[in-house]
């Protein structure tokens, strides 16, 4: 049996509720959810819970799925981007989702976080 240190795959429930920090080692919340392109495969979107005391308050965030990276030794991922560019970020409430599926609203999302799109590339 081969084992890695870090795993090629892992399951959804594993990622959700892990810990996200930046570089600067500042804790950003937690993955509350993943979203999952059903046309590609892919995670477009992993959905960040960040802000608020004693979860009353916080605000989700969708990130592109290309702006983390896994810690695999400290079980959390990293946010490749500035605390201020999260904090500037257009957030929702968990009764009141945006239309992930927008071409627009995806679009957006991925340039306010420094991204291309990937089904721009593939297109």
């Amino acid at each position: 049996m081969i084992t890695t240190k870090y795993p090629n795959v892992l399951s959804s429930s594993s990622i959700c509720k892990d810990h996200v920090k930046n570089a600067a080692g500042d804790d950003l919340g937690k993955i509350e959810d993943l979203m999952i392109d059903l046309h590609s495969g892919r995670i477009a979107y992993a959905v960040l819970s960040f802000g608020g005391f004693l979860k009353m308050g916080n605000k989700l965030f969708a990130i592109p799925w290309e702006a983390l990276t896994l810690d695999a030794t400290k079980k959390e991922f990293i946010l490749h981007v500035e605390k201020s560019r999260l904090e500037n970020a257009a957030g929702f409430d968990k009764d009141n989702w945006p239309n992930m599926a927008d071409a627009t609203f995806g679009s957006a999302l991925y340039r306010h976080y420094g991204f291309k799109p990937y089904w721009e590339e593939a297109a």
